[in-house]
């Protein structure tokens, strides 16, 4: 190592993204409180991120294993044409919606990476358009894609009286005049709940009309409870619209990153000339594990079931406490308002008897004194950690 010479000035490090130091991310927060305050020894039972604990069905895996190649290349943006056309069928069989594999579709290394590009592909920081509505509380990644981008979030509260649904009559006009994107994200996380088939008709049309750009991300499309079955965005046409699918929830794969986006054509294109500058492009052996998902709807179905079962016993045993569970219809989270309203206060006594969950209020505006509930331990954690709320004051 090089040590300057005495009296010698030392060149001051180039800047820094001043964006990137002006917050912890949400669940980086999360986590190291769970260092400080989870008993040593005590392993937690995890309520706190969407990461499923359930198997990946065998014929998935199998499907990645046979995929391995000898020699591995590079993969291609645009996927390949078998992984594209079996999205677009389930789009079909799923919502009963008919899009171009070739002009309307492209895979995605895991949703959330698309989801915060797609910042990047419609803010022009030189234009008057640079707001991004973000509904919230809200997935964190919205507001921070927005920022990096050089455009601005404008962020409308979701509210109990209005069932946790977005109005757009809640966002004043001289907003919409400065929209680029509005985010839409049904069924909703945190609160789980669905927007209907009026609601989304009269988004899609309102951005048709204003001339912005509707961000829908769909990823809990799959995971709906009591007859609630979730619409998508794109049956109400593509124009102006794209939305954001995963095999995260739906097939329990998180760690394979696999997922598309789909809608209007322009924005495709858009979005397959700025991902190559990236290296965001699927491996090909996850393509092949995902083009097996994809075309395969019972797992999905089975899936579903093993939440329903995990949802019923956290509601008995909420109910039987007292707690008040709001929205929740879909999604496999539970919206519970926190026991004495505070939110971080109540979530720091889960950890201290070894159960993780979210404060509201770290999803943004609007989650204060609510505590989101991940349902993605087993059954059987699940179990466990009702013994342990026995703990909590």
């Amino acid at each position: 190592m090089s040590v300057p010479h005495p009296g010698s000035s030392v060149a001051v490090p180039g800047p820094i993204n001043s964006l990137l130091q002006a917050g912890e991310y949400p669940f980086v927060t999360l986590e190291r409180k769970r260092r400080e305050l989870v008993p040593a020894g005590v392993t937690p039972i995890n309520f706190s991120i969407g990461d499923p604990r359930e198997k990946t069905p065998a014929f998935i895996r199998d499907a990645l294993r046979a995929a391995v190649p000898e020699v591995s290349s590079y993969p291609a943006v645009a996927g390949f044409p078998e992984l594209r056309r079996a999205a677009a069928g389930w789009l079909s069989r799923r919502f009963g919606v008919s899009v171009d594999p070739d002009t309307e579709l492209l895979p995605a290394n895991g949703t959330k990476e698309a989801v915060f590009l797609l910042a990047f592909a419609v803010i022009d920081r030189a234009a008057e358009r640079n707001l991004v509505v973000i509904p919230t509380p809200a997935y964190p990644v919205y507001a921070a894609a927005a920022r990096l981008a050089g455009g601005e979030p404008y962020f409308v509260t979701l509210r109990s009286a209005d069932r946790w649904r977005f109005r757009p009559d809640h966002v004043p006009d001289d907003v919409w005049r400065r929209t680029a994107l509005l985010w839409l994200n049904t069924p909703h996380n945190p609160t789980g709940a669905v927007l209907d088939r009026p609601a989304l008709d009269a988004i899609a049309e309102h951005a048709r009309r204003l001339g912005y750009w509707v961000g829908a991300d769909e990823a809990y499309a799959e995971l709906w409870f009591e007859g609630v079955v979730p619409h998508s965005t794109l049956e109400c046409g593509t124009d102006n619209v794209i939305a954001f699918h995963t095999l995260s929830k739906r097939s329990a794969m998180t760690g394979y990153r696999s997922g598309f986006m789909a809608g209007d054509a322009r924005l495709v294109e858009t979005l397959r000339r700025l991902r190559p500058n990236v290296g965001v492009a699927t491996p090909e052996f996850v393509q092949r594990a995902a083009v097996a998902a994809w075309n395969d709807d019972a797992h999905a179905a089975e899936q579903r079931e093993l939440y329903r079962a995990k949802r019923a016993l956290m509601l008995d045993a909420f109910a039987a406490r007292g707690w008040t569970v709001e929205a929740s219809e879909a999604t496999f989270y539970l919206w519970a308002r926190a026991p004495g309203g505070d939110d971080v206060g109540f979530v720091e006594r889960l950890m201290r008897a070894g159960i993780l969950a979210t404060p509201g209020s770290y999803l943004g505006p609007g989650g204060e004194g609510f505590v989101r509930w991940a349902l993605v331990p087993t059954l059987e954690q699940c179990r466990q950690a009702l013994e342990r709320l026995e703990q909590v004051a």
